[in-house]
């Protein structure tokens, strides 16, 4: 047996931990896709290597479960959505972007509206939401969710009417869903802000290529449909 606290190791232990009960015991086999994937990894007393099926022998010795936000106070509130941002940050960091938009989301449930902040606290609490928003749409763009980026950025984008790395991530999204219109007015109004910011002139070179094939396309599709052979003219004038 051994101590570990959920989130900071993989991911089958997480889960299995979650359905474990006060001094209960279990082995556990641990697939690759729940475990260290398709890289070797280094560990005290053994290198895993890449594809590991794992075996783990757990105990539960104890648990602390976490007050809903609801049962908190509005200090606790914002810490605990501190805590959970920095932990979706260190997910992400490691390439785990489903399991820290779940922490994203679960932050900014913490600092929602629904809890009466104290003047004082307006400032941080904006600034958490949006850092939450923020995050969660780069793991929405990094796991081809772009409606849900979208969303994240236009919820920023109502607080925040200039925020360049909300627009910079909502051009993004509406680019791989083909609203090449829409993704250029938030290019425009982020180099507005922002005319020196070398990652948006990079997708606006982008978007002027997608542009471009956009309108070979179109042209093509027009000069197709309206193309007439002097044999069908011939037949059609009959």
């Amino acid at each position: 047996s051994f101590h570990f606290f959920v989130e900071q190791v993989i991911a089958g232990l997480d889960r299995a931990a979650t359905t474990m009960k006060r001094g209960e015991q279990a082995i556990l086999t641990i697939a690759p896709d729940y475990g260290f994937g398709n890289t070797e990894v280094k560990r005290d007393l053994a290198i895993v290597p890449p594809f590991a099926t794992l075996l783990y022998e757990v105990e539960i010795l104890d648990f602390i479960k976490e007050k809903a936000p609801w049962e908190m106070t509005t200090d606790e509130r914002i810490a605990a959505a501190g805590v959970k941002k920095e932990e979706g940050n260190m997910l992400f960091n490691n390439g785990k972007y489903q399991r820290a938009g779940k922490k994203y989301d679960k932050a900014g449930d913490y600092v929602g509206e629904d809890a009466p902040f104290r003047d004082d606290d307006q400032k941080l609490v904006k600034s958490l939401r949006v850092a939450c928003w923020l995050n969660g749409a780069a793991c929405s763009l990094k796991l081809n969710d772009f409606q849900g980026a979208i969303k994240l950025c236009s919820k920023v984008l109502d607080v925040e009417f200039y925020n360049v790395k909300a627009l910079y991530r909502r051009a993004q999204a509406y680019m791989e869903t083909a609203d090449l219109h829409l993704a250029e007015i938030d290019i425009r109004e982020a180099l507005e802000t922002d005319p020196k910011n070398r990652e948006v002139k990079l997708i606006q070179k982008n978007l002027k290529q997608l542009q471009a094939e956009s309108n070979k396309r179109d042209a093509k599709l027009y000069t197709n449909m309206f193309a007439r052979t002097p044999k069908d003219f011939s037949v059609a004038t009959k």
